[in-house]
C-alpha cells in the first residue's frame, strides 16, 4: 500500500507544477490587459493635453516674434503676424514631410 501511495503522489505534484505556470500566465495576461485598458481610456485625455500644450507653445512663439516688431496681442497687425507665422509653420511642416518621404 505504501508503494501505491508513493506512485500516486508524483502525479499529484506534477499536476500542481503544471498549474503554476498557467496561473502565472493568467496573472501576466491580466496585468497586461489592465495596462492596455488604462492606455485606451487615457489616450484621448493625453492627446487633448498635448494639443493644448502645442497651442500654448505656438501662442508664446507668436507673442515673442510679433512682439519683437512692436505688435501687441489683440491688435489687427498682431493677428496678421500670427497668421503669417502659421503659414511659415505649415510650409516647414510640408518640407519636413517631403524630406521624410524622400521627395526632397
Amino acid at each position: 500500500m505504501t508503494e501505491a501511495r508513493s506512485k500516486a503522489r508524483p502525479s499529484h505534484d506534477t499536476a500542481d507544477e503544471m498549474q503554476r505556470p498557467t496561473v502565472a500566465a493568467a496573472l501576466v495576461l491580466a496585468v497586461v490587459t489592465a495596462f492596455g485598458l488604462h492606455a485606451l481610456v487615457s489616450a484621448p485625455a493625453l492627446r487633448q493635453a498635448a494639443e493644448a500644450e502645442l497651442a500654448r507653445v505656438i501662442a508664446d512663439e507668436d507673442r515673442d516674434v510679433c512682439g519683437r516688431f512692436g505688435l501687441r496681442p489683440g491688435t489687427t497687425p498682431f493677428v496678421a503676424c500670427s497668421r503669417e507665422l502659421a503659414n511659415v509653420r505649415r510650409k516647414q511642416s510640408d518640407r519636413d514631410q517631403a524630406t521624410a518621404a524622400g521627395i526632397l
